[in-house]
């Protein structure tokens, strides 16, 4: 099991880190960032953007808000990937402590970030043993009737299947330890899984009430019957993950390390 005890003796520069996957969202991402900004003002944090190969104008909408805004890193994919693969790519380099993820669509709300993180510590303090992720609850969301039935076809199937009990696993918005989310195995499309992930590497899930606003801007990637048939095979390979969980528990060391009883004596 993860813990949190290796960040309370030194303290990252970085609290939190702040990934958002985009891929042909020019007109979202400079509105976002500067919500994010004002959501963490004051506080030591990184925002990282992954532009997995867009052909619009968001790659110069990127350039132009990371000149204004020093917390604003970019990366970009040679070739799309898809929106796990980014939120990988942009993990692998985050500093903070904290890592927390959102759509790049404006439709989550950036203010509601740390509320998420308030309920995480409140469960998992830092220097305790607990590691976790706090995950949105919308409680109404603006997609489309067709949308919102395949989603709830979805979470019926992820409750049948993996007893995934959250009400909203579909929620892009959330925040968790970092130490806990690089233990996560990764393929394609494994954000829609996230709950059944985390819990699977013994680490808690708070659901947390957010909001959730139309697209105002640019046009929805969600392709409901492509959805559906990569869904249901990620799913059965999500059972087999699941089946072949560690079960050791939690990990004690029971001998000092060699030196630490002589600098002592």
């Amino acid at each position: 099991m993860t813990t949190n005890k290796a960040h309370t003796a030194s303290q990252p520069e970085i609290e939190l880190s702040v990934l958002v996957p985009v891929m042909n969202e020019a007109g979202n991402i400079a509105p976002l960032v500067e919500e994010i900004c004002a959501a963490f003002a004051g506080r030591s944090f990184e925002i990282i953007y992954v532009d997995d190969a867009s052909n619009d104008a968001s790659p110069a909408e990127l350039a132009a808000t990371a000149a204004k805004v020093p917390q604003l890193r970019v990366l970009r994919h040679e070739s799309r990937a898809g929106q796990s693969a980014a939120i990988r790519s942009a993990l692998l380099v985050a500093r903070g402590s904290l890592i927390a993820v959102l759509d790049g669509d404006g439709q989550n709300v950036p203010a509601d970030l740390p509320n998420l993180e308030a309920a995480l510590i409140a469960r998992c303090p830092a220097g305790g043993d607990a590691v976790g992720m706090a995950a949105g609850i919308r409680a109404k969301r603006q997609d489309s009737a067709a949308r919102l039935l395949a989603s709830r076809a979805a979470k019926w199937m992820r409750r049948t299947l993996l007893s995934d009990t959250h009400p909203d696993s579909g929620c892009g918005i959330k925040i968790l330890h970092r130490s806990l989310f690089l233990q996560l195995p990764f393929f394609n499309h494994m954000h829609r899984f996230m709950p059944s992930l985390v819990k699977r590497h013994g680490g808690l899930v708070i659901g947390v009430d957010v909001a959730h606003r139309p697209r105002v801007r640019g046009t929805s990637k969600y392709r409901i019957l492509d959805r559906l048939v990569v869904g249901i095979s990620d799913i059965f390979g999500v059972i087999w993950l699941l089946r072949r969980a560690p079960r050791q528990g939690q990990v004690s060391e029971l001998t000092q390390a060699a030196g630490n009883d002589r600098a002592g004596s």
